[in-house]
């Protein structure tokens, strides 16, 4: 049976929550408090007998008698006010204390002011206490009244302020934060969520559901937003702006391509060094900056990996890059991994420069290259294309000259400049902790110039820089744009391909970075362990982009069955991380992963043992045990097919031919239009069509026949049409009207 909060259904009468109590008990529905439920039928109860108009007159007729004894009192007040005034002495006691005094005052005529000692010390203290201590009071109550009345204003008003206000809340925010931005006493929310039953105190995280009602305890109008990622704004704005100081700076180049197909070996001719020595297996690790100087002209050089784990880090590679080199073995052609980079750079935008390598071999052939490389829209020069293609050997150095000047001659082209006199901002290529440096990073400097000193923040690290050296071991003071350089001091290891900026102090480093923490914090608490169940909705919220699963099964086999089946139902939108896989039942360590990777564990022929279910109805992991392996994926299909965005069409419903323009003032130009086919909503969207050129597309404003406003006209019947934000209608154009279906994939 659904519930409503008295709260909630005393906003349908538009009472106050607290006197909705009370009118709730007068009619026999015991509640406690706003928070209360109510069932369906209490509701219905309620509906029936109460009366809002007689409610409300009643309510007027006790405000009129309040008003008019209000009234009375004041007459009352005012007349004894005029009695004072004009002389009437009051009755009974007051009477006696003026009579001394004008006795007193006699008695000081007749003696001509000479009084004996005792009679003034005697009659001192009583002129004293009746005269002076009353006018002291009147005065302090002057005061305090004028304070009190001041208050009262000031706090009216700033009730005022408040009811008119729509205060911006975060999805979770602590009660001394909401306190705040509402402008209240945290004693007092903290008072009202104990009396809802929600024992909290100042520190405490609430979402936005809680602090909402909150707000509407006091009246208070309230809307969600989302927290802003303020170091994306100061990047967003560092981007947009330009400070007319730019020069030319080296270019970024990108080595990309297939496992062994020579790439480092390529870099290692380039920088005449051996950095193939280095890796293990001759496989690239991680991504390496050098700079190279060819005849005065820096060119800085990135080596990406080629083995498919690094996949993510080779397009981060190219999104960093002003040119990318795809490196081709002529004996070997394109390959998977060639065909991955040629999409990370077109994605990227970065033009790419071919080398085809190995021409030294025996069974090199680069004709068959060039024309693997059409079949990806890479057409060479020669051939009546765009793409220049260089020929080169690493092994013998054939060629590396022609390929660097070809660099130089695309940087040229590109134009690319950087101003070296701002504040340094770039991207994290690698990052790692080294035996006594502790933390280092791998940075790009992109824009400005990093010093030693400096303070820099990314993602959710910060430091202040201690050391700084190249590519060759240098220690460096500073590094201007397009620098690879390790620097060291910073608090924890960074996220490669995360953007770095600097920042005025240390200070705000931290704080900024504490922010981010934050705000991830809040992300993961808003998002909750998954089920196949709510996957479509938590889809549709963005919560979910990938799927995590943990498969534990009787035999190695059905894992890898399972596996495989799984992995073919990856997309565009949604993809399958088989995260784990393992014999035997599941255990407490299985739902322990699934809890903090948010997955959902598939048992096939095996169960789960008593800890665990007891663990994953704790942890609310969502366990799914099959004994066919088409039914576990067919289960996952369906769900990622409910995850899946729909996709929309657009389906045109009518059009309207235009064959006089009226022009009306102070509503703008109207067409009189015959529909031709179909039928024209009020609701549609529209376009202009002119010559078979669309013109312009937007909403109608409004739609006429006659003097009436219509909703819909069909074809054969004529109408008058005014276009939002458009006036310059023509005689002959044709209006389009169009809606967008949702197709469910």
């Amino acid at each position: 049976m659904s519930k409503l909060r008295v709260y909630d259904f005393a906003k349908k009468y538009n009472i106050p929550s607290k006197e909705f109590v009370a009118i709730l008990n007068k009619h026999n529905i015991p509640v406690k408090n706003h928070m209360s439920a109510l069932t369906d039928q209490q509701v219905a109860e309620f509906e029936e007998k109460f009366d809002k108009d007689k409610y409300l007159a009643d309510l007027e007729a006790d405000n009129k008698k309040e008003v008019s004894q209000d009234n009375e009192n004041q007459k009352f007040q005012s007349a004894s006010k005029k009695e004072t005034q004009t002389g009437k002495a009051p009755q009974k006691a007051p009477q006696k204390a003026p009579q001394k005094n004008q006795s007193n005052q006699k008695s000081q005529k007749n003696t001509g002011g000479n009084v004996p000692k005792k009679t003034e010390d005697k009659k001192r203290p009583v002129s004293a206490n009746q005269g002076q201590q009353p006018k002291v009071r009147d005065h302090s109550k002057k005061e305090k009244t004028a304070r009190s009345v001041y208050k009262r204003i000031k706090d009216e008003k700033k009730k005022t302020v408040q009811l008119n206000q729509v205060f911006e809340i975060p999805d979770i925010l602590t009660v001394g934060e909401l306190a705040e931005i509402l402008e209240l006493n945290a004693t007092d929310i903290i008072k009202t969520l104990m009396a809802s039953g929600s024992m909290v105190n100042i520190n405490q995280e609430i979402d936005y559901e809680t602090a909402a009602i909150v707000a509407a305890e006091f009246d208070l109008e309230v809307e969600a937003i989302e927290i802003e990622d303020v170091v994306s704004k100061i990047l967003e704005e560092y981007d947009e702006e330009e400070t007319g100081n730019e020069v030319l700076r080296p270019p970024v180049v990108t080595v990309m391509g297939h496992v062994d197909h020579g790439k480092t070996s390529l870099l290692d001719r380039i920088r005449k060094a051996n950095v193939i020595a280095g890796e293990a297996g001759g496989i690239t690790q991680h991504i390496g900056a050098y700079t190279v100087n060819i005849k005065k002209q820096a060119i800085t050089f990135i080596d990406t990996p080629g083995h498919e784990a690094f996949t993510a880090m080779r397009s981060r590679g190219a999104q960093i890059t002003d040119i990318a080199v795809l490196v081709v073995a002529a004996d070997d052609g394109v390959m998977p991994q060639t065909i991955e980079a040629i999409n990370h750079a077109k994605a990227a935008g970065v033009p790419i420069l071919v080398a085809i390598n190995k021409i030294d071999k025996p069974g090199a052939n680069p004709d068959r290259v060039k024309q693997e490389l059409t079949e990806y829209g890479l057409v060479v020069e020669e051939w009546g294309g765009e793409t220049i293609a260089v020929l080169v050997s690493a092994k013998t150095g054939e060629g590396i000259d022609a390929l660097l000047e070809m660099i130089i001659l695309m940087a040229e082209v590109e134009e690319l400049k950087a101003d070296p006199t701002r504040e340094a901002r770039g991207t994290v290529i690698e990052a790692q902790v080294k035996r006594g440096k502790g933390p280092v990073a791998s940075l790009l400097v992109q824009q400005g110039t990093l010093h030693v000193g400096d303070c820099i923040l990314t993602g959710t690290t910060y430091g202040k820089i201690k050391a700084m050296i190249d590519d060759k071991g240098k220690r460096l003071k500073k590094a201007g744009p397009s620098t690879p350089v390790e620097i060291s001091g910073l608090s924890d290891i960074p996220i490669a391909g995360d953007d770095f900026i600097v920042l005025e102090n240390e200070k705000e480093a931290r704080q900024l970075a504490e922010k981010r923490k934050d705000m991830q914090k809040g992300e993961r608490q808003r998002r909750s362990n998954i089920s196949l169940d709510d996957l479509f909705s938590q889809i549709q919220d963005g919560n979910i982009q990938d799927v995590n699963i943990i498969i534990k099964a009787d035999v190695q086999g059905s894992i890898e069955a399972i596996k495989q089946s799984l992995e073919k139902l990856d997309n565009e939108s949604v993809r399958i991380n088989v995260i784990h896989g393992a014999v035997g039942a599941i255990n407490e360590t299985d739902v322990m992963l699934a809890a903090t990777s948010n997955a959902i564990v598939i048992g096939f022929n095996v169960r789960p043992d008593k800890n665990a279910v007891k663990l994953a109805e704790t942890e609310d992991v969502d366990i799914r045990l099959y004994r066919v392996i088409y039914d576990a994926v067919e289960d996952i299909k369906k769900a990622m097919e409910g995850m899946l965005a729909p996709e929309f069409r657009e389906k045109v419903m009518g059009n309207a031919e235009v064959r006089e323009v009226f022009k009306i003032p102070s509503i703008g130009t109207i067409a009189g239009t015959y529909i031709t086919d179909g039928k024209i909503n009020r609701n549609d969207d529209v376009r202009i069509i002119r010559d078979g050129i669309v013109v312009f597309e937007g909403k109608i404003a409004s739609m006429r026949r006659f003097k009436d406003d219509v909703k819909e006209v069909n074809s054969g019947y004529e109408c008058g049409i005014g276009i939002e934000k458009y006036n310059d209608l023509k005689v002959g154009d044709n209006i389009e009207a169009f809606t967008m279906e949702k197709i469910e994939r």
